[in-house]
């Protein structure tokens, strides 16, 4: 067995108000992928953060050494230089810079300031050519998609030289045929002889690709198992994670609470949109479908579906140019023309892009948690500080959101948390109608059980939840009805009692083109 390449002893990183990591150990063995397991808030990335330099020797406590020597890294780039390079959750590429520029940014291959562009090609080619990615070097980033932005991250690590690379939630924002590329290109640098740190809270992922798994918890190294094991199954990560049994990854609900007889709370009919650019192109083409009172319907489909496009557009037209339809509430037609109409008819919709879309990350869970409606904690105008404070303070022990107090920025928070920050606004606003667009992103299997036991108690208040997700899992373990959706149209209605995996990714893939289309030529 190899002999270790990394060895963090004893680290203990403090923030204010917060013990972030505690006596935390970690030890890993050259020439292994090794993964890192927790709930968010557990330090993963903390910990990452540490070894890499981004908190600097002397922020913390605990030793690391590397090739069995003490380092004291001071910044990042003096962990690079003995070949540590992190790869970010958020991707630290310029977008109007080239594949090539990006790759050598700040590394450059130049003398007397001058770079040498010939050479800077040939070697970008090369690198792309090692991590599979067909593509020009001259091409910008900000023409590529997320998945091959994420291969051009890895080109830049190798042009570094690299012999331990940290990937932190390295597919959170890739489709699956991209998730498959960039692990079976993690299991060719392990045979290239890289070891690789993954953070991810996928444990499919880590089952096909990691050797070893450490686990955190609440700050603290709980274990560290070997992955290939026959005793290290799903269900004990899991226990390790949030130091108890998860028997049930999905809240135990009555199927089919929705009102009858009633008209839907959602009903929208024959709508369409057309891509904001190209305006020739539907990206949404006469959808119908509904949401009654106290039911949960899902929508099903794979990347480029409109699933997102649809809801974006009937939520203020956020996306797109609007191509007709309608939208009704309780069976009268209502106008959703702007934001401002959509929520002042009783419609929320919680973003799959938190981050950009969903908060102020620079402001606190105080003022994100009442900026939905502003006019319930304010007289003549003015916000009552004091009313603004007690609401949410109740939702920071409602939803559990883990933060010393409601002042805390929302840009602190791990990812689960910044998640409950985003449902109670939403929930503050009193929506009938709440449209939620891939709720439970990055966020680990602790956290996601405790939202969706949200959503299920909006139900059960009379809320119509309309729920769009990647994960068939989640669809199946959560959802009444559940709509399929590809290239733009629906494909499918399935009684949830009646869904299946196959079932779903069936008509997930139907073929949508018309009879008159078909025909033509």
């Amino acid at each position: 067995m190899a002999g270790p390449v990394l060895e963090m002893r004893s680290i203990i990183k403090t923030f204010p108000g917060v013990k972030a990591l505690s006596d935390v150990s970690l030890t890993v063995r050259t020439g292994e992928v090794h993964a890192i397991c927790g709930e968010n808030g557990a330090g993963k990335s903390t910990l990452m953060k540490v070894l890499s330099g981004v908190h600097p020797h002397g922020s913390y406590e605990g030793e690391i050494l590397f090739e069995g020597e003490l380092c004291r890294f001071k910044h990042i780039g003096a962990s690079e230089k003995r070949g540590i390079v992190i790869i970010h959750q958020e991707l630290a590429l310029v977008p109007y810079l080239s594949i090539a520029e990006n790759i050598f940014l700040g590394n450059e291959h130049a003398k007397r300031g001058v770079i040498n562009w010939d050479r800077t090609l040939k070697h970008s080619a090369a690198l792309l050519r090692r991590v599979g990615l067909d593509e020009h070097p001259q091409t910008r980033v900000a023409d590529i998609g997320v998945g091959k932005q994420q291969l051009v991250e890895i080109a830049k690590a190798l042009a570094k030289e690299v012999k331990l690379l940290i990937l932190d939630e390295p597919t959170a924002a890739l489709n699956d045929e991209d998730s498959s590329k960039l692990l079976d290109l993690i299991e060719e640098l392990k045979g290239q002889g890289i070891t690789s740190i993954i953070i991810s809270h996928k444990l499919n992922e880590i089952a096909r690709i990691a050797d070893t798994v450490t686990i955190l918890r609440d700050g603290r190294s709980v274990e560290t198992l070997d992955v290939k094991a026959p005793e290290t199954t799903e269900e004990r990560i899991i226990r390790g994670m949030v130091g108890r049994d998860l028997d049930h990854r999905f809240p135990e609900r009555s199927p089919h609470r929705a009102e009858t007889g009633a008209p839907p709370a959602l009903e929208i009919r024959d709508w369409t949109v057309h891509h904001p650019i190209d305006q020739q192109r539907k990206v949404v083409d006469g959808v119908s479908l509904n949401v009654r009172r106290g039911e949960i319907v899902g929508i099903a489909g794979l990347m480029g579906a409109g699933r997102t496009e649809l809801a974006m557009s009937v939520f203020g037209r956020s996306y797109g140019r609007y191509g007709g339809g309608a939208v009704l509430k309780d069976g009268a037609e209502i106008r959703t023309r702007t934001v401002p109409e959509a929520i002042g008819h009783g419609i929320a919709y919680v973003t799959e892009d938190r981050k950009h879309y969903g908060l102020n990350l620079i402001d606190t869970i105080n003022r994100n948690i009442s900026l939905s409606a502003l006019s319930k904690v304010a007289r003549l105008g003015i916000v009552d500080t004091q009313e603004e404070r007690t609401v949410s303070e109740g939702f920071r022990r409602s939803m559990n959101i883990k933060a010393p107090t409601v002042f805390e920025p929302v840009g602190k928070l791990s990812g689960g948390n910044q998640q409950k920050v985003v449902l109670s606004k939403w929930i503050f606003a009193g929506p009938d109608v709440l449209i939620l667009d891939e709720p439970t992103r990055g966020i680990d299997v602790g956290a996601k059980y405790e939202i969706y036991t949200v959503i299920d108690r909006l139900a059960a208040e009379g809320r119509a939840v309309l729920f769009i997700s990647s994960e068939l899992p989640e669809l199946l373990g959560m959802c009444d009805r559940i709509y399929t959706m590809a290239a733009g149209r629906l494909t499918g209605e399935v009684q949830g009692a009646e869904a299946t995996q196959e079932v779903l990714m069936r008509h997930m893939t139907k073929d949508t083109v018309p009879q008159n289309d078909r025909n033509k030529g």
